[in-house]
């Protein structure tokens, strides 16, 4: 295997030293006292037992940070995996379960061999949204239960018949299991947002439980409905397999590759944004189905890479992999130590926990900027939306491709016309064309060509990925750029943003009309100023010379809109 191919970690060891250990070390720790909870909050909720969260986030988190192509990824049960994993449990049982987590590692490690890791980028951003939206509403539509103690004997899986469940027996409510949970909620919302440092996950819990045991609350607990925590190493088993199984399991499991490579990737791209690394996604893909190959044989469930503990390990001075395979230690330390302690665990202070982890990874602010997109935009969004709530999230993955391939056929047949060549045309033509212009040397012209669409917006990573290498300022040229999408606004307002982050400038010229109505649409002016979108080239470089000229005066390239 090429080098390119191998783990971050071998990269990382060279010129390893103790001060590097050191900050690992404190990240690792750090970052695996915050998944403790959440990985028996994933697994409750997924309808397993505590540890198959714990047992999940030691071994794939290890084998993910050791074997993956992003340094600073965390790997473990997230979210994303709830609704899935509960239905298959529900259908299939705990076996049928593991059996799907390995099927669904093998599929993953077949993407990251085969280079298709970076297909995933051929699903757009509204479907994407739509998922997680859709997923972060189930969640939280799980948690009501034990949120507000109601006594339901059985929960239906389907979102309806759950909120219908709900609604007969809120007059159930237990008023002190309420106000335990409000209070952990109330103390992850203060941390978040006054006490950053502490994580608010780890403060509820600990508060929350110690209360509960020093007065004896009468509240369910992990020790009433589960007995406890295993103590010491998960056993190693073999899932049960036959053949009949493979059908039944075939869409399940590409649900959860899917998901896990979506997620996995997404998290991968926020760690390269925090630390200016680059990740490999197809190493990465390896690595996740590696890890899902792997942690069924410990009883765990299906993993991939986690957006909000990625972003803590960094914050918390993480610099190579060797954090998260830290971060694996330190949960099983507490398997191994303090297990026995779990039992006192408040069922609903786990419940408040994974409400804060439902609102943090909808991404709802993107929702009012797909609502200023195209209707098919809109319309790929809240099918998406819909299906995943009130459908099945196989289904909604399965119609938010469908759905994503119609969209780029109606988008790209747009960008067809057939217009009589005439004298306006041409005299209009003399404004964009770069031969007769001379260009100075503070000046980087970049040219879009073909639709910039999903499956098509990684592409301005020749930029991203490059941006020491560019002059202050960058002029974009969109003459050719025949259409464009959500997606290929957000890699725009991502583009403007690392730029201005380098002290440098952006110039776009030459939008066609469907580009500039959608991102009029989008507001895109907020990310680069209305003065710095023009009609033509000519308009760009005079535009460029008096940006230039300003900051000369200034003495630096200022961001000025």
């Amino acid at each position: 295997m090429k080098r390119r191919g191998m783990p971050k970690l071998i990269e990382s060891l060279r010129g390893y030293n103790f001060k590097t250990f050191l900050s690992d070390l404190i990240a690792g720790v750090t970052v695996g006292l915050v998944a403790l909870p959440l990985a028996m909050a994933f697994a409750i909720s997924s309808g397993v037992p505590p540890q198959a969260g714990l047992y999940c986030a030691v071994v794939a988190g290890f084998l993910i940070s050791a074997l993956g192509g992003s340094k600073m990824q965390i790997g473990g049960p997230t979210g994303a995996f709830v609704v899935i994993v509960f239905d298959i449990v529900a259908r299939h049982g705990l076996n049928g379960l593991l059996v799907c987590t390995v099927m669904a590692g093998i599929m993953l490690v077949v993407l990251g061999l085969t280079g298709l890791g970076a297909a995933v980028q051929f699903i757009p951003r509204p479907v994407v949204v739509g998922f997680t939206n859709g997923i972060a509403v189930l969640i939280a539509s799980t948690q009501i239960k034990d949120f507000f103690g109601l006594r339901i004997d059985h929960v239906p899986g389907e979102f309806a018949g759950r909120m219908k469940a709900v609604a007969t027996h809120f007059q159930t409510i237990d008023p002190t299991t309420t106000l335990l949970a409000g209070g952990a909620l109330a103390v992850v919302i203060v941390c978040m947002r006054f006490v950053k440092k502490v994580p608010g996950s780890i403060a509820a819990l600990l508060l929350g439980t110690i209360v509960v045991a020093a007065l004896g609350i009468p509240v369910e607990t992990i020790g009433t409905r589960f007995g406890g925590i295993p103590s010491g190493l998960p056993a190693v088993t073999v899932p049960h397999f036959h053949t009949d199984m493979i059908l039944p399991l075939l869409s399940p499991a590409l649900t959860v590759a899917l998901l896990g490579a979506i997620e996995s990737l997404m998290s991968a791209v926020v760690a390269d944004r925090m630390s200016g690394d680059k990740h490999n996604p197809n190493v990465e893909l390896v690595a996740q189905g590696i890890a899902n190959i792997a942690t069924p044989f410990v009883g765990g469930i299906p993993a991939t890479g986690a957006i909000a503990r990625t972003a803590t390990n960094i914050r918390s001075g993480a610099r190579t992999p060797v954090a998260g395979m830290i971060h694996a230690l330190t949960l099983l330390a507490v398997l191994l130590f303090a297990a026995p302690l779990a039992r006192h665990i408040p069922l609903a202070v786990l419940s408040a926990i994974l409400m804060v982890v439902a609102y943090n990874m909808g991404e709802w602010r993107e929702i009012p900027k797909l609502l200023k997109m195209s209707w098919a935009t809109i319309v790929v969004w809240f099918a998406t939306f819909a299906l995943t709530v009130f459908a099945d999230l196989t289904v909604a993955v399965q119609v938010g491709i469908v759905l994503a391939a119609l969209l780029f056929i109606h988008q790209v047949s747009r960008t067809t016309t057939v217009e009589k060549v005439t004298k306006e045309y041409v005299e209009d033509g003399r404004l964009h064309i770069l031969q007769d212009k001379p260009i100075p040397e503070y000046v980087t012209i970049v040219r879009i060509h073909g639709p910039f669409l999903f499956g098509t917006a990684e592409k301005l990573s020749i930029l991203t990925d490059h941006i020491a290498d560019l002059s202050p300022v960058v002029v974009l040229r969109l003459r050719n750029m025949t259409a464009i999408d959500a997606t290929g606004v957000l890699a725009l307002e991502e583009l403007a943003d690392k730029l201005h982050a380098t002290g440098r400038h952006l110039i776009l010229c030459g939008a066609r009309p469907q580009p500039a109505r959608l991102m009029r649409q989008a507001e895109f002016e907020r990310h680069v100023g209305r003065d710095n979108i023009c009609p033509h080239i000519t308009d760009a470089l005079e535009r460029a010379r008096i940006v230039h000229e300003a900051s000369a005066d200034m003495g630096t390239v200022s961001n000025a809109c």
